[in-house]
């Protein structure tokens, strides 16, 4: 069938529109995401709650945002071998935990969204070492100031010295073994 002449100038900027979206076949890694959580929907007939938080961050990631963009373009092979790294950097019991943290910091800086604060990095290094790190925000930093801590300033390192002192200081009032992620929390709900 062909189609009429306002129908052709549709097709036409439907057929351009799709030829401009990134492909896998044409080399981009842009819907890893969604054909890995497709890949197991088809598998298990279902996806869980860690399916449903990385199609969230898919849709998330439009072509609109900078970095977002360029973080899907990424191979997931260079995204994992990057935070590897980090991760390895950051289970290092040799480095202090704020040593750690502002070295794996560092590792994270190549990766898109981790250029700019501490907020995508500190998350990322949370998930891959939870017994050392904690997620920096700006609710953390809220709570610092309303017990009295000076804002670290954007510095993982000296965010996770606060933390580690609040550690000592929680643990030893209460006989306690806060870790990290206890301090981050409590600065969640502090900072709300």
């Amino acid at each position: 069938m062909i189609p009429a002449p306002g129908q052709r100038d549709l097709v036409a900027a439907l057929v351009d529109a799709r030829s401009r979206y990134p492909d896998i076949e044409g080399g981009s890694s842009y819907d890893e995401v969604l054909l890995e959580v497709q890949a197991r929907a088809e598998r298990d007939g279902s996806i869980g709650k860690a399916d449903i938080g990385a199609l969230m961050l898919w849709k998330r990631l439009n072509l609109s945002t900078a970095w977002t963009r360029e973080l899907n373009e990424w191979p997931d092979r260079k995204v994992r071998a990057v935070t590897g790294e980090a991760f390895e950097i950051a289970r290092d019991t040799n480095s202090t935990i704020p040593e750690a943290a502002g070295a794996a910091r560092s590792r994270l800086l190549e990766l898109p969204g981790c250029q700019h604060g501490a907020a995508v990095s500190s998350t990322l290094l949370t998930a891959g070492a939870q017994d050392r790190m904690a997620v920096y925000d700006r609710r953390a930093v809220a709570a610092l100031r309303v017990l009295g801590y000076a804002d670290p300033v954007g510095r993982y390192s000296r965010y996770m010295t606060t933390v580690c002192e609040l550690i000592e200081t929680v643990n030893a009032a209460t006989g306690a073994t806060w870790v990290p992620r206890d301090v981050d929390k409590a600065l969640l709900m502090g900072g709300s």
